[in-house]
């Protein structure tokens, strides 16, 4: 099986903006474009406090695009965890820096990462039942293990990954702006139909997924690879030009740099 679970906001990083103060239903509904609009205005304004609060390891993940700097981070929360293994804030971000490092570290690093990331996604959930941070970020990992190294691999995660993510989904659908509809999107996209793959699923979720945050450059480049993919031209290239336009997040501004790079590489290639 070939299958392949970039989930979120990049190939290597889930979905983790910050979550906005409405919630849409679960039916589609979203916000409407003034109240988007304001959202996205009141960003900025909140950003310096929330700098300002980060923690130490908080602020070198956030210049994470170095790499040292993302190291430094995971070693923080690693040695956070074995002083305190009842630490779920630190066993989810841990998590979250191994996802980011096991798809920007050097090749031979990259599968020892992600496979501490599941592991510190794993201790995050059972510290934390009721909440999606540990699942999501196990799920993040277990996919992008499944899919850099191989069919095995793939096989050993399908189910697992679709599994937290949509316990993630029912704990919390408006989580980091729905990266938990992101994610199933791109499951059900990248899963191939004999092993539960399903296209109507992936463009239901990655649709639901722009109620939370109608910018998205992952929701908007997952779309148009899906219609793209389904030989829906002119609207899988509308929507890859709707990254390019969209601004890029203060506070994921790799990911959506990323992101905006491989929506100009879908761009360029003919029709």
């Amino acid at each position: 099986m070939s299958a392949s679970y970039p989930l979120v906001r990049n190939r290597y990083a889930f979905s983790t903006r910050l979550g906005v103060s409405t919630s849409p239903s679960r039916d589609g509904s979203s916000p409407n474009s003034a109240s988007s609009r304001l959202i996205r205005s009141c960003i900025l304004l909140f950003y310096i406090p929330a700098l300002l609060a980060q923690t130490p390891a908080d602020r070198l993940y956030a210049d994470r695009a170095t790499l040292a700097s993302a190291r430094q981070a995971a070693d923080v929360w690693s040695r956070a965890i074995a002083g305190n293994p009842h630490d779920f804030e630190s066993a989810w971000k841990l998590a979250r820096a191994d996802y980011w490092l096991g798809g920007h570290a050097p090749e031979a690093e990259r599968r020892t990462f992600l496979e501490q990331g599941i592991e510190a996604g794993r201790k995050a959930s059972a510290i934390e039942p009721h909440k999606p941070d540990g699942y999501f970020w196990m799920a993040a990992n277990m996919g992008a293990l499944a899919e850099s190294f191989g069919v095995r691999q793939g096989i050993k995660y399908r189910t697992a990954v679709r599994d937290a993510l949509e316990t993630a989904l029912k704990i919390d659908a408006a989580y980091q702006q729905g990266s938990p509809d992101r994610a199933l999107g791109r499951w059900y996209f990248k899963v191939p139909h004999l092993f539960g793959g399903d296209r109507r699923l992936a463009e239901q979720h990655l649709r639901a997924s722009l109620a939370y945050d109608p910018e998205s450059t992952a929701s908007h480049f997952f779309l148009a690879e899906l219609l793209l993919d389904a030989g829906k031209t002119s609207e899988g290239r509308a929507e890859a030009q709707r990254v390019l336009d969209a601004p890029i997040n203060p506070a994921w501004a790799p990911e959506d740099r990323e992101f905006k790079e491989k929506a100009a590489r879908l761009l360029s290639q003919k029709r």
